[in-house]
């Protein structure tokens, strides 16, 4: 049984990894925040299966910036893959917190490589970078190759994470992969974040609950995927022959106001009656053309997104209706 173990497990793609992962037969130990709440819904089906819970499935709990702590869970449950998908992933948050999201996101990385790196059984590593390592890039759509001008604090911290994986491949021997992620989307993501904040909007002002939806800029534009199809592509590249990083993205871009109106639609409303905009939502500084060209691990994967963008708003918009509808009996 390979044994997997993988940070920021109560997550979006923590969440539905270890379901891929139980289901292809792995003992998963993942690493909880000793501050989380106790409530971790997107786990829940899992932690109420007595087959499963403390069976197959173990939490631990420490923090990022806790080397003492990792490393001994690391050494005790000896995993074959780490998947490390914590840190903090607001882009718009990361703003407010610098200091604390690069502690995480590029310090926490660089922690966990060094710990890697002196385990007498090195694990593979799998480490989820983003887009926003490329910022205002030069070209469009972004490979691989492209050069990088990250352009928010999140970007930054994410683009030594990403550098300081590629060096410890190349230096020090670790099979250490770059999951170069682009926007990816599911019911199970968080409600800060402005995709589930508007398809939950949309799901509240057509059940009478709300009336207005408040954003900030409209102009904004992305590359959306379906999650579940990002965390199958991200076991993939464990499974490689050799480690390497790869681009995920759909290659297709979307404005915020595609979003909305596949939201409102799929509640056959228009959004242009029921949403305002707010400066206090602006960013200071904003990223701009993100297309992924993901051709290489589609070519060497034989991975490729299949999902869109109004499947993926569908889906949210039906979940959000179903809870809020199961939150008012």
């Amino acid at each position: 049984m390979p044994i997997a173990f993988i940070t920021g497990i109560t997550g979006q793609d923590g969440s539905y990894l270890t379901e891929l992962l139980l289901e292809k037969g792995y003992e998963v130990h993942g690493l909880v925040r000793r501050s989380s709440t106790i409530g971790r819904s997107r786990l829940e089906a899992l932690f109420n299966n007595k087959a499963i819970y403390e069976k197959r499935l173990f939490l631990h709990y420490g923090d990022l910036d806790d080397t003492t702590t990792i490393r001994r869970i690391l050494s005790s449950t000896a995993p074959d893959e780490v998947y490390h998908l914590a840190g903090q992933s607001h882009v718009g948050l990361s703003f407010e917190i610098p200091e604390t999201t690069c502690q995480f996101t590029a310090m926490g990385t660089l922690k966990l490589l060094e710990i890697l790196r002196d385990l007498p059984k090195q694990p593979k590593l799998l480490h989820i970078s983003s887009s926003e390592i490329f910022g205002r890039p030069p070209t469009s759509p972004q490979n691989e190759s492209t050069s990088r001008d990250s352009v928010t604090p999140y970007g930054i911290a994410k683009n030594f994470a990403t550098q300081m994986v590629k060096l410890y491949r190349e230096s020090f021997g670790l099979f250490a992969c770059n999951a170069i992620c682009y926007n990816h989307e599911s019911p199970r993501r968080g409600e800060t974040f402005v995709t589930r904040k508007i398809t939950l909007g949309a799901a509240a002002i057509a059940l009478g609950l709300q009336d207005k939806l408040v954003l900030g800029s409209l102009d904004a534009k992305r590359d959306w995927g379906f999650a579940p199809e990002y965390v199958q592509a991200m076991w993939l590249m464990m499974q490689h022959s050799s480690a390497d990083d790869y681009v995920l993205a759909t290659g297709v871009s979307h404005s915020i106001e595609d979003f909305l109106d596949a939201a409102f639609r799929a509640v056959d409303l228009d959004w242009k009656q029921h949403v305002k905009q707010d400066e206090r939502y602006m960013r200071p500084a904003e990223v701009s053309q993100l297309v992924g060209d993901a051709s290489k691990a589609e070519s060497q994967l034989g991975w490729k997104s299949t999902y869109t963008l109004d499947k993926i708003v569908d889906s949210m918009v039906q979940s959000d209706l179903e809870s809020l509808q199961a939150r008012s009996r």
